[in-house]
């Protein structure tokens, strides 16, 4: 496994472009199952999640075209499917998470959809369930093998209902929501995800011919079709990316512009990082970021300490909180991070409090955060990134520390994160990737 060697305290400053969001191209390279026809993609990332996705669909028989730096056409009218029964896909499934979402448009073409059980970031339980009842809805049978962990759901025939869902979860909204569109009659799902990304698969799946409406709401009703047709789409910049390049700015008291952020895509966030005291101004689509001293959380109007806490869209994004953590160990303030949905992502603390901050974690869900001020600078230490969002936000903590930090198993950064340490190196940053 390879490391990053960080030698931390030096200011940055620069132009940087954020990739295309990872949580909306998973999504859409499932998608591409529904039609037999070629589809375009553009501003795909090259990380190692959505590589293990494009893999994957290749396996499948689906026809991958690379035109671009980030740009690819998929072409699914041969498809594999004795692939989903094998070996080599117990595999190759069980190591992305975001693979469960080609079960839905697999159902939807082929009436049948297989997949293990996924791996990804542990950071606590993060349930099926939502899923496969929403699949039981429109009429599938479903089964479960326990001794191989691998799940299955079949249909002859799709048919449209009212549903509930049990949680507001994105992946299981567009799983559901890609086995609807081909389903027969209306499907109205309740308590739908709403974030940016799912509108954006409405947005592509609807210029393929598909008919929901209700897009960017809790309430998608959809009208089933035959057929979709090919499309041409084009990925948002990533949202969660965007934050951490904000921290990153911050945490190193560096003037950093940010180009092409989709400020209409941001929901909650630039607020959320206002209320640290962070200054930066709105330039066209550009967020630009001035080095800053010092910044001062804004405690609640009648002077009781702030909470910042994830919610379902529009809400703050869970995958911004350790982000947050990180800048307020440098804040003037103090601040209480709530994270409501996922119970082991607050444990990276421990090697933040290594490096000399103040955090006091109060339990699974919550940690207090009692600003330095930057009047006493982090320390290097040497770490492991044990997940995507905590791995970042320990690189940004070691880039403003005092000494040379090691991070440890950074392929968890690298499965979001497209060359981070060439872009990182390219505003400054002292980074250098070790290959065990």
């Amino acid at each position: 496994m390879a490391s990053f060697k960080i030698e931390g305290g030096h200011k940055l400053s620069g132009t940087i472009t954020p990739q295309g969001a990872k949580n909306e191209v998973l999504q859409i390279l499932c998608a591409v199952l529904l039609t037999p026809e070629k589809v375009t993609v553009h501003n795909v990332p090259d990380i190692i999640d959505v590589n293990k996705l494009i893999f994957i669909l290749g396996e499948l028989g689906v026809k991958v075209e690379k035109f671009g730096k980030n740009s690819y056409t998929f072409q699914a009218d041969e498809i594999n499917l004795p692939y989903l029964e094998s070996a080599d896909f117990r595999r190759d499934g069980s190591s992305l998470r975001g693979s469960i979402m080609i079960v839905g448009p697999l159902l939807a073409r082929f009436g049948k959809g297989f997949i293990p059980k996924p791996g990804g970031d542990k950071i606590g339980r993060r349930r099926l369930d939502t899923h496969f009842e929403g699949f039981i809805n429109l009429g599938a049978s479903f089964r479960y093998n326990k001794e191989e962990h691998f799940y299955g759901v079949e249909a002859t025939e799709l048919k449209g209902t009212d549903m509930l869902l049990d949680e507001a979860s994105v992946t299981g909204t567009a799983n559901i929501l890609m086995a609807a569109v081909l389903a027969k009659g209306k499907t109205t799902i309740y308590n739908a995800a709403c974030e940016p990304y799912i509108q954006q698969l409405c947005k592509m799946l609807n210029s393929m011919g598909a008919k929901i409406t209700g897009v960017g709401s809790n309430l998608l009703i959809i009208e089933g079709v035959k057929y979709l047709s090919g499309c041409e789409h084009r990925v948002l910049p990533d949202m969660i990316e965007i934050g951490s390049w904000i921290g990153v700015a911050v945490m190193t008291q560096s003037e950093l512009t940010i180009k092409n952020v989709s400020w209409e895509n941001l929901g909650q966030i630039p607020n959320v990082f206002r209320k640290l005291g962070i200054q930066f101004e709105k330039k066209g689509d550009d967020i630009y970021i001035p080095a800053q001293e010092t910044y001062e959380i804004q405690n609640y109007i009648d002077g009781s300490v702030l909470t910042v806490a994830d919610a379902p869209w529009p809400g703050f994004t869970p995958d911004l909180l350790s982000i947050i953590l990180v800048i307020a160990t440098q804040a003037n303030g103090t601040v209480l991070i709530h994270q409501k949905m996922f119970e082991s992502r607050l444990f990276f603390v421990d090697k933040l409090i290594d490096m000399g901050a103040k955090v006091i974690l109060c339990d699974p869900h919550r940690a207090t955060v009692i600003g330095l001020n930057h009047q006493s600078q982090l320390k290097a230490t040497k770490m492991t990134s044990p997940d995507i969002r905590a791995g970042i936000s320990l690189l940004i903590a070691a880039l403003s520390a005092k000494g040379t930090s090691i991070i440890n198993n950074i392929e968890q950064i690298d499965r979001g994160y497209e060359n981070i340490e060439e872009r990182l190196k390219s505003i400054g940053a002292k980074i250098e990737r070790i290959e065990d």
